[in-house]
């Protein structure tokens, strides 16, 4: 009977694959799926069209009151229902949040974490909020057994009890909203209560994703109740899928508050069903969660203050010294992915990624050259190495000299300048696979991102934020908002935010051209990868140039998904989402 099903399954699996193919090969970026322009935002609306096949058209908004961008349509609609109900942008960004939680449970979701950046209109103050998973207290760099290779024996630093981080999304939503928002707790959660009751439709990415994860799902009984069918099958796309034990949860987080998700009931179920699988938790690293506030990281691009995340992520330092070496060069006057600007670029990400993979760690805990990283005069140094007409291997520089994965985005921002960014996370698709049993969702597994053994930047200890990439970022012109943009995608949010900025800086982009331009992406590694829809005589330039090209779809899921606002010189705000998944913005 299961090999019947296996089989099914798989031919299923191939059917969704063809689609997707299809997909990319027939649908061009800009193009408006059946007639429906932008500004329509019909309430139903879909990222895929009556075949099945993902649009890339359709997914800006426009607003003079508030613009909200997030990774699905249900959770902007809810976010833009907020502002018009009189609600701030705070708000929105908690109700969206929440709602991200029930209908993108492969991407974040109460188990998960993330960062937050937050500028408030009235003071123009920013405020950044360190809401990551953190070590429980009985984690140490040896807890995971390893082979005589260092590979870890049994894949439990990705998955089982051993692979999740103390959840931090609860605790940073709710500190948020009584911090900074107007609302109440029964007000922006529940639009999310009844999206789980009464359930949303399925996307050829949430199905997809779900496909992938099928033998996790069947390893792992309690996450297979919740995410497969009563048949025992993945969801296929246009299914609905409604999350009982999402709702009865976050009901009881309205009724109790924090309290209700990191102490009684819920509290005992995660750190029963993590434990169940080999896990480390008490109830204790739960009940002592709390979100970090911390001064975010600033720089300057051609004259705009870019304000971005600080340690425990290498995201905000490094996208700073990636834009301070873009600096050294006229970006503006290469044609936007041109054999030159590809190798520009490619370039400036070898010298960044290698200072990332050096130096970076939580500073909580080991010392990290924040101000080398950011420093123009250390950027200025190392561009020296950049030779425009060929490629040179990664090598890290010393940033010292100059001190005096899968996951969403979601931005918002209303025309009195208030402005929220959030990545958040459950690190992996659908975490660590293992549900906390009878609430309806899945924990992170956020301990993949310490590396395996002592003496590292980012080995692990109790309590400690493993290092991310995770970049929630606010651009001001002359002191006022101009932008606010991010991006999932683990390293490549790196890469990813620091084009959209370039592009949009340099090049005169709107929110969406600059979003839907095909990407690159470059590390340590020294191989250049680009989207199909760069040309194959720039490949060839690139190899020529002494570059290992990757080529790899036209639209690269692995590149972000970029979710951001633009305030336009009329006043009006312009929301662009990434097509390369299920992103919409919309705006009032």
């Amino acid at each position: 009977m299961k090999s019947m099903k296996k089989r099914l399954f798989f031919a299923s699996v191939i059917a969704t694959l063809a689609l997707s193919l299809t997909a990319c090969s027939t649908v061009q970026a800009n193009k408006v799926s059946n007639g429906v322009s932008a500004s329509q935002q019909i309430e139903d609306w879909k990222p895929y069209d009556e075949k099945g096949e993902m649009i890339r058209g359709d997914r800006g908004g426009i607003g003079k009151v508030g613009v909200v961008s997030t990774g699905k349509f249900e959770a902007s609609k809810i976010g833009r229902e907020i502002l018009r109900k009189g609600g701030n942008a705070i708000d929105a960004a908690v109700a969206s949040g929440f709602a991200l939680s029930v209908c993108e449970p492969n991407s974040s979701g109460l188990g998960g974490g993330g960062f937050m950046m937050i500028r408030i209109a009235k003071t123009g103050e920013t405020i950044f909020i360190d809401f990551r998973e953190r070590a429980p207290k009985n984690a140490t760099p040896e807890m995971w057994k390893t082979d005589k290779d260092g590979k870890v024996i049994g894949n439990k630093k990705v998955e089982g009890g051993k692979a999740a981080g103390i959840p931090g999304e609860v605790a940073g939503l709710l500190y948020a909203l009584e911090k900074y928002g107007t609302m109440s707790r029964e007000e922006v959660m529940r639009p999310a209560v009844n999206l789980a009751k009464n359930g949303f439709i399925v996307t050829p990415t949430l199905s997809t994703d779900m496909k992938n994860q099928f033998d996790m799902m069947e390893k792992y009984p309690e996450t297979g109740k919740v995410f497969l069918t009563e048949d025992g099958f993945p969801y296929e796309v246009g299914d609905k899928f409604v999350n009982e034990d999402m709702a009865k949860t976050l009901e009881i987080i309205i009724e109790k508050g924090r309290d209700g998700f990191y102490k009684g009931e819920v509290a005992e179920a995660i750190v029963n069903s993590l434990n169940k699988y080999d896990g480390l938790f008490t109830l204790e690293d739960l009940a002592n969660y709390q979100p970090i506030i911390r001064k975010p990281v600033s720089g300057t691009y051609r004259g705009y203050e870019i304000i971005l995340s600080p340690s425990p992520s290498s995201g905000g330092a490094i996208v700073i010294e990636i834009l301070n070496i873009l600096e050294n060069f006229n970006v503006g006057e290469l044609d936007v992915n041109s054999p030159e600007y590809l190798h520009l670029f490619s370039e400036a990400y070898k010298l960044a990624y290698a200072d990332r993979a050096k130096y970076m760690g939580d500073s909580d805990y080991i010392p990290v050259p924040m101000k080398g990283f950011t420093s123009k005069a250390y950027a200025k140094e190392i561009a020296k190495y950049i030779d425009m007409n060929k490629a040179k291997p990664s090598i890290a520089h010393d940033p010292w000299q100059y001190e005096s994965e899968d996951t969403t985005h979601y931005s918002i921002a209303d025309s009195e300048g208030n402005m929220v960014a959030i990545t958040k996370t459950v690190n992996g698709l659908f975490g660590n696979s293992v549900v906390a049993d009878g609430y309806g969702f899945v924990l992170n597994n956020e301990m993949d991102d310490f590396v395996t053994g002592a003496g590292h930047p980012n080995s692990v200890a109790p309590g400690k934020t493993p290092l991310s990439s995770m970049s929630p970022t606010i651009v001001l012109k002359d002191g006022k908002p101009f932008m606010v943009l991010g991006s999932p995608g683990a390293t490549k949010i790196i890469s990813t935010v620091s084009q959209v900025i370039s592009r949009v800086i340099d090049h005169n982009m709107g929110m969406q051209e600059a979003i839907d331009a095909p990407r690159l992406y470059d590390n340590t590694s020294d191989t250049i990868n680009v989207e199909t829809r760069v040309s194959d005589e720039t490949v060839k330039k690139l190899q020529e140039m002494g570059h290992k090209v990757n080529v790899t779809s036209d639209w690269d899921r692995g590149m972000g998904s970029v979710q951001g606002v633009m305030y336009k010189e009329d006043g009006t705000l312009e929301g662009g989402a990434d097509p390369r998944r299920d992103g919409k913005a919309l705006g009032f």
